[in-house]
């Protein structure tokens, strides 16, 4: 009962601010409410606050006592949401599939696959030396096992 009126509150804030989607929602034994949200166009601290007081300012304590935690995904937690990649194009990925690891810039997120990019030095076909070669890879959100956003400084 709990856990479905946090979640009705969750989804009412949510569906105000198109903006921000929701990463994680967990609701411990001891009522310990965990909400971690991304948006479209990033997280302030603003946002955090607004999702935290709908839920917060909608329960009473004198029935459940609780404590919440509302928070951005990190710059170094993994994506897990179709939405997360849209926003990261043209960064740098580091992506794992069961066969193959890939770094490369995100070209593009469809509804289906994403789209990385990647320069590799091979040996020329006919002589001596190399080339570089643009490389592309297409692959289906299904595939990814892990994907991050590679920070560079």
């Amino acid at each position: 009962m709990f856990k479905t009126t946090v979640q009705n509150l969750l989804d009412q804030a949510l569906a105000e601010r198109e903006d921000l989607f929701l990463i994680e929602f967990s609701i411990s034994g001891d009522n310990k409410i965990k909400v971690v949200i991304d948006g479209d166009n990033g997280v302030l601290v603003e946002d955090c606050i607004f999702v935290s007081r709908a839920i917060e300012h909608n329960l009473d304590r004198e029935v459940n006592d609780f404590s919440l935690d509302v928070m951005s995904a990190g710059a170094t937690a993994p994506l897990t949401h179709k939405r997360q990649y849209k926003k990261n194009i043209n960064r740098a990925l580091k992506l794992k599939t069961d066969s193959e690891q890939i770094e490369g810039t995100l070209t593009s997120a469809t509804d289906s696959k994403v789209v990385l990019e990647w320069k590799v030095r091979e040996p020329k076909p006919i002589g001596k030396g190399k080339i570089t070669v643009n490389k592309q890879a297409s692959i289906a959100y299904e595939d990814i096992v892990e994907a991050k956003v590679m920070i560079k400084f």
